[in-house]
């Protein structure tokens, strides 16, 4: 910018700072009429969840990212928080947004799989990018572009909002030696990976995280997977199960997503909807952090004092399961022009990205 003008704007912005602090001072009532504009503004937004009211990391998560907003827009746009079942069934968040029930969501892309295809995709894919490289594939890789325009039909906006980081493979009550052990294996796994588990032979379940306990406990499922430790310790699956898995080849880095009904989103001032963005990023950050923070803690917690026994799933049993997924992946794409389109994307910016990851981050922490 030209000197003189940066001046001349700079002069003018503070000399209309001081006519501000003027008037406040000179008139009693502007502060009070300005606060009083402020409030007739303000908007009370919906915002339902698949998560149980208050859950560590995801519900916390949520009431964090209300909490950002209504300060960052002086109380313009307050968010009431609800947790699964307190106003909608969980698995309902998509369609309650959609329907204008609520103005948003949140939860995981891959619980709409049967209003979208594609959500399969961009809640992550079985083996596929982490969660430091699918946040790189929505900002920088042309992830978030086609994601929004894959909902715009429906009338809902997303926007990314939280990653777990990779997940545990789940809690099994009985030990996983070989391909063969998956047939037959009711588990609770959603998205891509029950697709996958059924192509190996197994049946997929979902069950929504509140329910998942009893399921567990009580036989209806053989297993179950839900998040990693930090969440596995909150919900007490280690006395539900015995063997605890890993890798989650299921969801090595999981993308989680704020929902807006498009309408809602129209009604909202140029500056309210930034705001909204700018908290959405944050919240990926912050719940992505939390999570690397505290699974480790809760993982000593699980083994130390609950006696969890820790499994390695076989290298065999690794390698059945990722045929499987990429055979899956490509008769998705073939089947459905936005999964087509995020598949080529996803894949394509892996490829790319992938080389670094290797000897990067991943050489370092296996050498050093």
């Amino acid at each position: 910018m030209d000197r003189r003008k940066f001046v001349t704007a700079t002069g003018l912005a503070g000399a209309a700072g001081l006519l501000a602090a003027c008037s406040k001072t000179e008139s009693g009532g502007t502060e009070t009429q300005t606060t009083a504009a402020v409030k007739e503004q303000s908007l009370e937004w919906k915002m339902v969840t698949t998560w149980p009211r208050d859950f560590p990391g995801l519900g916390t998560g949520v009431n964090r990212f209300a909490e950002n907003v209504e300060r960052l827009s002086n109380g313009r746009l307050k968010i009431k928080v609800f947790g699964g079942n307190e106003l909608v069934p969980p698995y309902e968040v998509f369609d309650a947004v959609q329907q204008g029930t609520a103005e948003m969501g949140h939860g995981a892309a891959y619980y709409w799989k049967g209003r979208i295809a594609a959500t399969q995709i961009f809640s992550g894919v079985p083996f596929g990018l982490t969660g430091h490289e699918l946040n790189g594939w929505y900002y920088y890789g042309g992830g978030l572009e086609i994601y929004q325009e894959a909902y715009q039909p429906h009338g809902v906006i997303p926007f990314v909002m939280g990653n777990t980081g990779v997940q545990m493979g789940g809690w099994f009550n009985k030990e996983i030696n070989s391909v063969s052990d998956l047939a037959g294996l009711k588990m609770r796994i959603p998205g891509l990976g029950g697709e996958v588990l059924k192509r190996a032979g197994g049946t997929p379940v979902n069950v929504p995280g509140s329910e998942l306990f009893t399921a567990l406990q009580s036989g209806t499922i053989d297993a179950a997977e839900w998040i990693g430790p930090f969440n596995d310790l909150a919900f007490g699956l280690f006395r539900a199960a015995k063997y605890y898995y890993y890798p989650g080849w299921q969801e090595p880095g999981s993308g989680l997503e704020c929902l807006i009904n498009a309408d809602a989103w129209a009604t909202l001032p140029p500056d309210l909807q930034e705001m909204v963005r700018v908290a959405c990023k944050a919240s990926t950050l912050d719940v992505y952090s939390e999570f690397e923070a505290m699974n480790g803690s809760a993982l000593k917690t699980l083994v130390q004092e609950h006696g969890v026994e820790l499994r390695a799933f076989p290298d065999d049993v690794l390698q059945d399961l990722k045929h499987h997924t990429l055979e899956a992946l490509e008769q998705l794409a073939a089947e459905d022009e936005w999964t087509g389109r995020a598949w080529a994307s996803m894949k394509a910016y892996m490829e790319q990205i992938r080389p670094w990851t290797e000897i990067g981050e991943q050489y370092y922490l296996n050498h050093c």
